[in-house]
């Protein structure tokens, strides 16, 4: 196979991608063709926010290509849709035959999360350590597969904390990482929420492929159930809008777990519960923290 190769200025690397992909290439990915240099610029927004550009000043845009198909003219298709009349300097590149899946698969290895949980790639073994559990969750899911470290500081919570026969809210489930975990931990029942509908597909099947039972829905699911323990890991500025909802969520008594939250915006989150739970930071990691408290009995 063949990738097409030309470097390109920041407004057009968006609609040059899009026109590619619609001209037929196989793949379209964007790179800083300053990468290494003394010009290299980061890009990226607060952590869950889009970045204000989509782009770095000069890019390069790669292109695999389909056998046989004839790169000038792709190129040349993609520049008419985007209103460019000259082609951008471009050169072609092979791209050595490989077992792609086999390759990937073999950059992901078991995670350990703690002295008692793991998740594991369905290609892997499950590691034999007795008094482990172990999570059978892909990496490359959009929902979340444990790899982030706001996710393992709510696994070692919940491995550290939870109580067998406790019921559970996972709230903004994702993957259902957090509500798998609770289960196999021996929670009672647990509910994992969130508001988009793939997610909660993903999460009912990974709940299945892990063989526990866990309820999935949308937010209207369960309306007015209460947990003993409700988890959220989400991010600071949703999480301060749902805090009379999250907290009315928590049995008397209960405990409520928040993470997604940078160490800096703790204050600020912890703030937001005040008038009904005292959340404390109850441990951080690579600069993110889990918030801790209990509502009052």
């Amino acid at each position: 196979m063949r990738e097409l190769v030309f470097d390109c200025p920041e407004q057009l690397a968006e609609p040059l991608s899009d026109a590619l992909l619609e001209a037929g290439v196989l793949s379209v990915s964007v790179e800083d063709a300053d990468f290494g240099t003394e010009a290299e610029r980061p890009l990226f927004g607060e952590p869950g926010l889009e970045p204000e550009t989509q782009a770095w000043s000069r890019n390069r845009v790669v292109a695999l290509l389909p056998d046989g198909e004839d790169p000038a003219q792709l190129l040349a298709v993609a520049c008419a849709a985007c209103g460019i009349d000259e082609l951008p300097v471009w050169q072609l590149r092979d791209v050595p035959d490989a077992d792609w899946v086999r390759l990937t698969q073999s950059q992901f290895e078991p995670i350990e999360v703690d002295a008692r949980i793991w998740i594991v790639p369905t290609w892997h073994e499950v590691p034999d350590r007795p008094g482990t559990i172990s999570i059978r969750l892909d990496p490359g899911l959009a929902f979340g597969t444990g790899s982030h470290p706001t996710t393992h500081l709510c696994l070692a919570w919940l491995a550290a904390n939870l109580q067998a026969g406790r019921s559970v809210l996972d709230y903004g489930c994702g993957s259902g990482i957090l509500a798998i975990a609770a289960r196999k931990l021996g929670a009672g029942e647990t509910v994992g929420i969130d508001i988009d509908p793939q997610a909660v597909q993903s999460a009912q099947a990974n709940a299945q492929a892990n063989e526990v039972e866990v309820l999935t829905g949308l937010p209207d699911v369960r309306q007015g159930w209460r947990a003993d323990v409700v988890v959220a890991n989400i991010l600071s500025n949703p999480l301060k809008v749902l805090a009379p909802m999250l907290c009315d969520r928590v049995l008397p008594g209960g405990d409520l777990i928040l993470s997604g939250v940078l160490e800096r915006q703790a204050d600020e989150v912890a703030q937001a519960y005040a008038p009904w739970i005292a959340m404390k930071v109850w441990r951080a990691l690579d600069g993110w923290v889990c918030l801790h408290g209990q509502r009052p009995a």
